[in-house]
């Protein structure tokens, strides 16, 4: 079984944590939410949202792959946190995915994990960072080898759908898809 760690910074955005959260552990994949420090994370819009642990705890453990939620102040918690930048950038250099949305793709990229890649954020702030070397894409998801980028809330559920194909396959991702009672989209 595939294991993930979604980090939870303060005002991350609840619907894109939720989204990933619950669609990833509908297929299967067990899924490890840890928050910066050890206080519940109050969400960009309210949402209390509790930890599984502290990301000081989950670093000790193995991840096939981190999935970054966006959101504002949240993304540029993670940013801001050494211990994020370093995590992406080991996972990176393991091979495994680094996955972020929203804002949060900004996340990846001063970590340099999206040089010379294909990817994609909220409109503006991968462009507003201005890198020479990130061909910035519209589409809904991208994914360029092992670094997978969305765009916002409303693509959180094609987001979470994709990265279940990356990780159980096309029929696990069919088999989520079809029991949200979802139209599959081909992908």
């Amino acid at each position: 079984m595939s294991r993930v760690l979604v980090p939870l910074a303060q005002g991350c955005e609840e619907l894109e944590a939720v989204t990933i959260i619950d669609i990833l552990r509908r297929a299967g994949v067990e899924v490890v939410t840890a928050g910066l420090d050890a206080r519940p994370v109050t969400a960009a819009h309210g949402t209390g949202l509790a930890p599984d642990t502290t990301l000081d705890r989950a670093l000790s453990q193995s991840f096939d792959m981190v999935v970054l939620p966006g959101g504002l102040p949240g993304s540029t918690h993670l940013a801001e946190d050494p211990r994020i930048l370093r995590l992406v950038q080991d996972m990176a250099r393991a091979g495994k995915y680094t996955a972020a949305i929203c804002a949060a793709p900004t996340v990846l990229a001063k970590a340099g994990v999206l040089a010379g890649k294909r990817a994609t954020s909220y409109p503006g702030f991968l462009e507003g960072m201005e890198l020479s070397d990130v061909r910035v894409e519209n589409a809904a998801v991208v994914v360029d080898g092992k670094v997978v980028t969305s765009r916002g809330p409303g693509t959180a559920m094609d987001f979470a759908l994709e990265l279940v194909r990356l990780l159980a396959g096309d029929a696990v991702r069919h088999d989520v898809e079809a029991a949200l009672q979802r139209p599959a989209v081909s992908a």
